[in-house]
């Protein structure tokens, strides 16, 4: 789950970049469309490495979380949100989580509308777990790359695969209403 405080940390770091131009309001449908262009791709990558005879699970994670960052970026867009090019990542994390968690929310209970009370904490947790599974393979992305042993690879890189197609299902659904 999301804690508390780092919603906040989130709200507070959101308003610092409106304020210093590190996210701005702008719409530009063209690049919107490029990154669910890229977001498909990348995920399409991932899903024809992780059985590579290579073993190249570094890139499936990679390849993986880049498709989150990608749909990430088109549900900013769709929302009239552009990133600049400064701690990107960052910005992208905090964005969503004040821009697309509630809107998650309410997207699932709407989904489970027969089961509606067990919905809203579902919804709730769930919608937390798609948001934090991007930080989760931003912070797996890097320790990946530079600290882990080959003996974890594999399936750190089967769960940043199934991360990543749940992120992007999820998210389509906000970008394409």
């Amino acid at each position: 789950m999301i804690s508390q405080k780092r919603i906040k940390q989130a709200h507070n770091n959101f308003s610092h970049y409106l304020n210093e131009g590190l996210l701005k309001k702008q719409a530009n449908n063209t690049a919107k469309e490029m990154y669910l262009s890229n977001a498909q791709l990348s995920l399409k990558v991932a899903e024809k490495l992780i059985n590579d005879e290579l073993k190249p699970f570094l890139w499936v994670i990679v390849c993986s979380y880049y498709s989150m960052f990608y749909m990430a970026n088109a549900f900013l867009l769709h929302l009239g949100f552009k990133t600049s090019d400064a701690i990107v990542h960052k910005v992208t994390s905090d964005a969503l989580i004040v821009l697309a968690l509630d809107k998650l929310k309410k997207e699932l209970i709407d989904e489970y509308e027969d089961t509606r009370d067990a919905a809203l904490e579902i919804s709730a947790v769930k919608a937390e777990a798609i948001i934090q599974n991007y930080d989760y393979e931003r912070a797996k992305r890097s320790r990946f790359q530079y600290e882990m042993p080959n003996s974890v690879k594999q399936a750190k890189a089967v769960t940043s695969l199934k991360r990543a197609k749940e992120f992007l299902f999820e998210m389509r659904k906000l970008v394409m209403t």
